[in-house]
This record gives structure tokens, sequence and C-alpha cells, in this order.
């Protein structure tokens, strides 16, 4: 069903659209829906007790992982895969999204026409600069890891801010449609700020702020359980984009020297599988943000002796990858430093002031009035 027309409240922009939200709802199937595959409802909770929501997601973990939550014996383990997969490769199964079906579950190879009809399901959120969309080939995508690293003043917690409004534009908009998560581990969120995004969008700032769920991150076990929680409500409510601001700093706080690092890496490691896996899960964006380190080993002739924190581990997991530097006066200046399907090297000045982002709602609109 193509996308309604938006509607109009008092000259500002209706959030969301109703349909395509009723049209998500089932997108998934629910792990409630074991039970009448002979699981015993009690081991059902305690699956959600350990974060796990859907059937797919269910998939997404090893053995070794669900024998290790308290009361699932081994044979429980495979009784309960052996149902959920059941599930999922049932033709009559809606798995989809964004009213995009595809293939019937499996965990093998599907061939690369039925790939191609599941990235039609990727939505690319707008980042409100339409340099900077350009330039990331139409907005952030869902379904993957899209990473901001660089020092501090440089973009990265404004993109951010900007994310937390574009992605309840309707889809027709070049929006998400959907519901906000913001983990912050440094403090620096400020819903003021959301407000003059909002007006300049045209949207109601307070339906806006009551479309954000905002959690302060204190320590990295903190940060982890709080994904966790994160997929009983994406399990139960439209959400579009999960952001993370910053997803090393507690990293750099709880865990000290090279004694440590190895420790350091591998949860570091843990927590973005958890995030790779809300993506694919739920059709998410996930959008972190990076520290720099300073690296003495660059050489003499480096202008810019700086490089992003979290080594592999973090490099590997992030699926695009955006440097962020200051430019002249209020201009930031992007880089496509790593993306799998963006060329390497281009760089573009984008900013978020009032202009900006005014002259992007004014070409948004008038392209709209143009279909009509």
């Amino acid at each position: 069903m193509a996308p309604s027309r938006h509607a109009e409240e008092g000259g500002q922009l209706q959030l969301m659209d109703a349909d395509r939200v009723e049209d998500e709802e089932e997108c998934f199937e629910s792990i409630d829906k074991l039970i009448s595959q002979g699981i015993n409802a009690g081991d059902v909770k305690k699956l959600q007790d350990a974060g796990i929501y859907t059937c797919n997601g269910l998939m997404m973990h090893t053995k070794k992982n669900l024998t290790g939550i308290k009361g699932l014996s081994e044979a429980k383990v495979d009784k309960i895969c052996e149902a959920a997969e059941k599930l999922l490769s049932d033709p009559l199964s809606c798995f989809c999204i964004l009213n995009f079906h595809a293939t019937s579950y499996n965990q093998g190879f599907m061939t690369g026409t039925d790939l191609l009809l599941k990235r039609k399901s990727v939505v690319r959120i707008t980042t409100g600069s339409q340099a900077l969309d350009e330039l990331l080939g139409g907005g952030i995508e869902t379904l993957c890891i899209t990473e901001a690293f660089g020092e501090f003043r440089s973009g990265k917690t404004q993109l951010a801010h900007t994310l937390c409004v574009s992605t309840q534009l309707p889809i027709h908009m070049h929006g998400g449609n959907g519901k906000v998560a913001y983990i912050d581990t440094e403090g620096t969120f400020r819903p003021e700020r959301i407000v003059p995004i909002a007006e300049r969008f045209g949207m109601d700032a307070n339906a806006v702020l009551d479309n954000i769920i905002y959690a302060r991150a204190y320590t990295y076990e903190h940060q982890y359980n709080l994904l966790l929680g994160l997929a009983a409500k994406m399990a139960e409510e439209p959400f579009r984009l999960l952001i993370v601001d910053s997803v090393i700093a507690l990293f750099r706080v709880d865990f000290s020297g090279r004694g440590e690092l190895a420790e350091r890496q591998q949860k570091l490691a843990q927590m973005l599988s958890r995030l790779t896996k809300i993506a694919e899960e739920f059709n998410v964006a996930v959008y972190i943000t990076n520290q720099v380190i300073a690296d003495p080993g660059g050489g003499m002739f480096i202008t810019d002796p700086k490089k992003p924190a979290g080594g592999h581990v973090l490099a590997h997991a992030a699926t695009i990858r955006l440097m962020l530097r200051k430019g002249k006066g209020e201009q930031r200046v992007c880089k496509i430093f790593d993306a799998p399907n963006l060329p390497e090297g281009e760089a573009i000045s984008f900013c978020f002031d009032s202009p900006c982002l005014l002259l992007v709602l004014m070409i948004t609109l008038l392209s709209q009035l143009d279909k009509i």
C-alpha cells in the first residue's frame, strides 16, 4: 500500500504515517508464539528476561549463550530453537519489513535476486543537510551501523540531535516514520536543542520529544543492559533509529592500561555485535559516535595525526564510517572513511544552522508538490 499524504494540524506536520505503522506491526515473529509450538510459558519468560523478544532475535544467539540463561538446559534450548525455526520457515509467516516480503526465513543461502529484494526494505533517513545526504546516497541507512568519529565540536552530537527529528518524518519526506532511542554516555543530549530543530522541520516539538526515549548510561555494563531492555520496546513500538553517543567513552573509563585492553576489546565486540543484531532484527538505523586518539606513530608528514578509538574491533563492526572535522565558521567537513557501497575519499562541507535546515525542508516540500 502506498503511503498516504501527510496531514497537517495547526500548520505542523503530522508525526509518522499511521497506515505505514499498522503495516509494520507484524514485521517479525514474537517470541510469545513459541507457546503455540509447545514451549513452556515459563521458558519464554526466561528468554524475555534475557532480552530476547522475537524469534528472529533468538536465531541470532548461539546455543552456548542460550544455555547460559538460568533454567534453560541444552535439551530445552534445542527444542526452543527447533520451534523458532519452524515458525520462521512457515510460508505464512510474516517475515517482512516495510511491506517488502522476503523469502521464507532460513539460515542458509539465498539468491542475489532475493537479497536485492530484501535490500529494498532499507530506509534512508535524511541528515538535514542536502550535501551530506548526497554523499551518503540518501541518508543514514537502516539495517547497519553508521559511525561518526572526530574530535570535540566536530558536529557528531549535533547530527545525532538532527536525526532524532528527521527520523520521525514520513517515508516520502525522506524520514524514517518511526521513534528514536537515545543512549547517552557523555551527558550531552539536550532536549531544548530538539525544539528549534523540530520547528525548522515544521513539526510539533512536544510530539517529537514524546517519540524519543532517552537513557543515561554510567558504566559499560549499564550500557549493555540498556540494549537488552531496548529489545522489548522495539518489539512493541515502531522504532527506526538507535543512537549511542558515544559508544567508546565508558570503555575508556572502566578499563585502563594495556593489561585490561584485551578484556575491553572483547566486551566492546560483544556490545557492537548486539547493536548489529538490533539493526537487522528490527530494521533500525544505528548511529554511533566515536572519539579520536592521538597517533604518535603517524609520522611527521601526517598533517592530522589522530585516529578513531576502538581499534580494529570497532573498525570491522561499523558498516559506514564518517570522519567529521571543523571547517570555516559553522561549517563541518564530512569524509567517507569506509563504506561497502560508497566511494572513499570524497569530502564535502555541510552545516547544521537554520538556513541549511530550512533550505532542505523547502526543497523537500517543493519536490512533493511537483508529484501531486
